[in-house]
C-alpha cells in the first residue's frame, strides 16, 4: 500500500511542477484535473471519503470547467500557446524568486509533515486517552469522539458534525456555494463584459 500513496504523491507533485511551468495552457488545466483527481485518491486512502469527494467534484469537476470557460471566452482555446514567437520549447524558464518563496514555504511544511504521527497510530491523540483534562473531565475533543453517535443519532460522525454541531454553519456555507453559482451563471450570461 506504501507504493501506492508514493506514487499518489509523485504523481501530484510531477503534475504540480507541470502546471506551474507549462505554456499550454489547456495541457496544464488538464493536468491540474488529473492531480486533483490524484488528491481525491490520497483523501480516500486516508479515510477521508467526504474531502475526497469535494476535492474531485471541485477541484477536477467545477474548477476546470471554469478555467476552460476563461480561456475560451478571453484568448480562445486556439490562441492559448506562447505569445512570443521567440521563445522554444513547452516549459517556461524558471523564476527564481518564486522558487525561494516556495522552498521557504516548503522547508516549515515538510518538517511538520514528518513530525506527524504515523497514519493509523495507536498512540496519536486521535485514537488515545489523552483527551481528558484536569481532573478527569472530558475536553470538548473528548466529548465529541465519544458521544457524537449516541447524542446525534446518526450511523457517521463526520454527518453529524456538519449536521448537528455545525449546522448553522454548513447552512452558510451552502449559501455561499449557491451564491457564487448564480454569479457565475449571471457573468457567464453577459457578453457585453468581454
Amino acid at each position: 500500500m506504501i507504493w501506492l500513496e508514493l506514487a499518489l504523491i509523485a504523481f501530484v507533485v510531477i503534475g504540480a511542477l507541470f502546471v506551474a511551468f507549462a505554456r499550454d495552457v489547456v495541457g496544464a488545466i488538464v493536468t491540474f484535473a488529473g492531480l486533483t483527481l490524484g488528491i481525491a485518491v490520497i483523501w480516500v486512502l486516508l479515510a477521508a471519503p467526504d474531502v475526497a469527494l469535494i476535492e474531485a467534484a471541485v477541484g477536477a469537476g467545477v474548477t476546470s470547467v471554469l478555467f476552460m470557460i476563461t480561456v475560451k471566452k478571453t484568448v480562445g482555446i486556439r490562441g492559448s500557446g506562447p505569445e512570443d514567437a521567440d521563445e522554444k520549447g513547452a516549459l517556461r524558464s524558471l523564476n527564481v524568486p518564486a522558487l525561494v518563496m516556495v522552498g521557504a514555504l516548503a522547508v516549515p511544511l515538510g518538517y511538520a509533515f514528518l513530525a506527524l504521527d504515523p497514519v493509523g497510530a495507536v498512540d496519536a491523540p486521535a485514537v488515545s486517552e489523552t483527551y481528558f483534562g484536569e481532573g478527569g473531565e472530558q475536553t470538548p475533543y473528548g466529548y465529541y469522539m465519544a458521544e457524537t453517535l449516541e447524542d446525534a443519532g446518526f450511523p457517521n460522525a463526520v454527518v453529524a458534525v456538519l449536521v448537528v454541531y455545525r449546522g448553522l454553519d454548513t447552512l452558510g456555507e451552502l449559501i455561499v456555494a449557491f451564491a457564487a453559482a448564480v454569479s457565475i451563471l449571471v457573468v457567464l450570461k453577459r457578453e457585453d463584459i468581454l
